[in-house]
């Protein structure tokens, strides 16, 4: 056995040592133990990988999932649920981002998070929600990979709002938790039909089952599972509508926010619709909804990315964007490449999470881009990092954005052309805002000089600095790291490496112009962006006012927040209060319950006269009650 529950167990072991003892801990004994643990789990993935023959290039490597049963779970009836880990070629890459990935970020937040309170908790969390994605990617079954979807729910909640003084973070944690328990809800009801259809709910034979059933020709119970899959798809990783919670969770400290939408939490939905290809490739009309969602979510949230001024803002609108893309891939069939862009997408994206952390840290908290401007000179080493992350999800060659984000585009064009030329122009769209984003950070006059420094995060950095200037070498190392990856990372032929477990389910396109066109749309994109924001930056103001009313629509993100507000969230709370409360709690549980309490007292206030202590009111009770009783025997005996 490789001792899979090791990789898992070790950040498990870096939250239980750092939850309990963390308070009492020195701060480099709780970096030794958070960073070690994660790092340890790295190291064990590749020598299992390497022992599994994943590093050799074997052609007949992991053919077959290679699993490690532990106990069994649940036993009722037929149902066997067993704890069992598996590697299969999709879990060797999870679990290569997962632990690379989160190993970077828990490197980078011993120096972002230096000054905060709450340090011990802080990595506490951050190993937990490492052990809770590693077991569910790891997991052999639906019902273990639900545990690790419901856990990493959980640890969003908790690192969401970190700042839990501020109102602000406590309802983005909030509102993260109960979003996300409406998709899982759909989840769980998925989990129930297939132990229901297939008597089992392991991977392999729930799959060797679906292999030898024909395609659904219309809508049956094959495409309900799949749907509801999606549903909790949908809140994991952010899709229309349940994309709403991610924006938010920008209120979370940065290593957060590169940790939920780069490595972990964001992709898990994408992973669980992978990992069920052969369910959706048996029930068509689903298939043809992740695409359509994807694709929507792709374009909307792109849009929306347009006018945010946030840096983190505009960022989180990329990641639901991106996100979009690789529903649209995996819906198109293509569901090699959708994982091929989260591997690229983890590169890039925690780069540019983590370089907008370096930029929040050498602005002293400030994240407005309109308070910067002007900080190449003092930040080089987050200008050329950021840079390249900007380029890479711009989809210029040879970055890896370009590699992974044309094969979606390719196999939409062969799935549906329009959905193509949709994906296009979001990918100019994102050129142009991510950009928008590093020239307003970068150049351009220094802004915050007139602005100051005001801290959005709470209690961010609060040694305060005159002027802006680098991070700290724990800050930039992984920076540079991401860097290189952001820039090689998409030589690593993962289409290829996954193609034993879709070879039956995909087509290499057939067209090189697509590629052409969408690198164009790329290009069209920083150019505008370098036009509008570096040489004539009085456009963009003057395209405010003449669309005054689309530019606010966009601004506003559609006004979907207010219309949930209206619609959902106001309704609730008001019925809550005047029926659930007022009505139900108080009118008919209170007053029952009070109603007891007064009958009890109303019958004690008469029977306690009988108790008055006067012998002469006692002897009149004992005659009274004799006549009666007297009275109804004789009646008895008459009736006789």
């Amino acid at each position: 056995m490789h001792q899979l529950w090791l990789i898992p167990l070790l950040p498990l072991a870096g939250f239980a040592i750092n939850g309990l003892f963390g308070r009492r801990l020195a701060k480099p004994v709780i970096n030794a133990v958070a960073v070690g643990s994660v790092l340890l789990s790295f190291l064990w993935v590749l020598k299992t990988l390497s022992a599994l023959g994943v590093f050799g290039g074997g052609e007949s490597v992991l053919e077959q999932a290679y699993q490690e049963h532990y106990f069994t779970w649940i036993q009722s009836g037929s149902l066997n649920i067993g704890v069992d880990f598996a590697i299969d070629r999709l879990t060797a890459v999870m679990l290569m981002i997962v632990t690379g990935i989160g190993s970077l970020i828990h490197i980078y937040a011993v120096g972002y998070m230096a000054h905060e309170g709450g340090y011990y908790r802080f990595f506490a969390y951050l190993n937990l929600f490492m052990f809770f994605m590693l077991t569910l990617v790891l997991g052999a079954n639906f019902l273990l990979l639900f545990v690790g979807w419901e856990g990493v729910g959980l640890c969003s909640y908790l690192l969401i709002g970190f700042y839990f003084l501020e109102k602000f973070a406590t309802d983005a944690g909030n509102k993260a938790f109960i979003v996300n328990r409406i998709g899982d809800f759909g989840f769980s009801l998925a989990v129930f039909l297939i132990a229901m259809h297939f008597g089992s709910l392991d991977f392999g034979t729930v799959f060797g089952k679906v292999k030898d059933m024909p395609v659904e020709s219309s809508a049956g119970w094959m495409t309900a599972i799949a749907l509801l899959l999606f549903v909790g798809a949908a809140g994991k990783s952010a899709q229309i509508p349940l994309y709403v919670w991610l924006p938010d969770a920008m209120a979370g400290p940065t290593p957060v926010s590169a940790l939920i939408h780069a490595a972990t939490m964001v992709t898990a939905g994408v992973y669980m619709v992978a990992r069920s290809s052969e369910i959706f490739l048996h029930a068509h009309g689903a298939l043809e909804v992740v695409a359509i969602v994807g694709l929507a979510t792709a374009f909307f949230a792109a849009t929306m990315g347009l006018a945010q001024t946030d840096i983190k803002k505009v960022y989180a609108y990329s990641t639901v964007s991106q996100l979009g893309y690789m529903f649209l891939g995996l819906g198109s069939g293509a569901f090699s490449a959708g994982i091929f862009h989260v591997m690229t997408h983890a590169f890039f994206k925690a780069l540019l999470f983590l370089g907008a952390g370096s930029v929040i840290h050498a602005m002293s908290g400030e994240q407005d881009l309109g308070k910067m401007g002007g900080l190449k000179k003092y930040t080089p080493i987050t200008f050329a990092t950021l840079l390249c992350a900007s380029v890479a999800i711009a989809g210029i060659p040879p970055f890896s954005g370009y590699h992974s984000k044309d094969a979606i585009l390719a196999a939409a064009y062969e799935f549906a052309p329009w959905m193509y030329w949709v994906g296009v122009v979001t990918a100019g769209m994102t050129a142009f805002y991510v950009f928008r984003a590093f020239f307003l950070a970068f150049f351009g006059e220094p802004r915050w000089k007139k602005a100051g420094h005001d801290k959005h995060e709470h209690g961010k950095h609060g040694h305060g600095h005159g002027e802006p200037h680098e991070s700290p070498a724990s800050m930039w190392i992984p920076l540079a790291v991401l860097a290189i990856l952001s820039l090689v990372g998409g030589y690593i032929n993962i289409p290829k490496w996954l193609e034993p477990m879709f070879k039956l389910h995909e087509e290499a396109p057939g067209t090189e112009w697509t590629v052409y066109v969408s690198v164009a749309a790329g290009v069209i994109g920083i150019a505008l962006a370098a036009l509008f924001y570096l040489v004539s930056p009085g456009i963009p103001e003057g395209l405010a006012r003449t669309f005054s009313t689309p530019y606010r629509w966009i601004y506003n993100k559609y006004f979907v927040d207010e219309f949930y507000d209206a619609l959902v969230v106001n309704p609730t709370v008001d019925g809550s209060r005047s029926l659930l409360w007022r009505v139900v709690d108080a009118g008919c549980i209170d007053g029952a319950v009070n109603g007891v309490g007064k009958t009890a007292r109303a019958v004690g206030g008469i029977l306690k006269r009988m108790q008055s202590g006067s012998i002469r009111s006692y002897a009149a009770w004992v005659v009274l009650g004799s006549i009666i009783v007297i009275t109804a025997m004789s009646m008895a005996g008459g009736g006789k």
